[in-house]
């Protein structure tokens, strides 16, 4: 079974970039699921999706985040990463790294029971 696990700074300071890492287990992310995708729930707000990155290499981008977001990922390291600039407190939510075989499951209301693996997700405050 695949395994997601995320990593990265708890505390990021506005304007910085914030940079998370989703490290896979159990299967490979070039075989075992379409896409990899990057969620996040602020407090008190409902999952959002930000973005994947698909099996082949290709990213997908929430529209409103497309001006600050990357994803990209390391075939030998089996990891995912993200990289999301200018980040104000309003970015201050979970992480998660999710697996997926269909983009349409990342349409809102996000139902995690449509995606295949989860994370257990990172907190990340930004303030100063």
């Amino acid at each position: 079974q695949v395994q997601l696990q995320e990593s990265g700074p708890g505390l990021v300071k506005p304007s910085q970039t914030l940079s998370l890492t989703c490290t896979v287990s159990g299967g490979h992310i070039t075989t075992s699921y379409y896409y990899w995708s990057w969620i996040r729930q602020p407090p008190g707000k409902e999952l959002e999706w930000m973005g994947a990155i698909t099996k082949d290499g290709t990213t997908y981008y929430s529209p409103s985040l497309k001006r600050h977001i990357s994803i990209s990922r390391d075939l030998s390291s089996n990891q995912v990463f993200l990289q999301l600039s200018s980040v104000t407190p309003e970015d201050t939510a979970v992480y998660y790294c999710a697996s997926h075989h269909n983009l349409v499951v990342t349409a809102t209301p996000l139902n995690p029971a449509d995606f295949g693996s989860w994370g257990q997700g990172t907190q990340v405050t930004v303030s100063s």
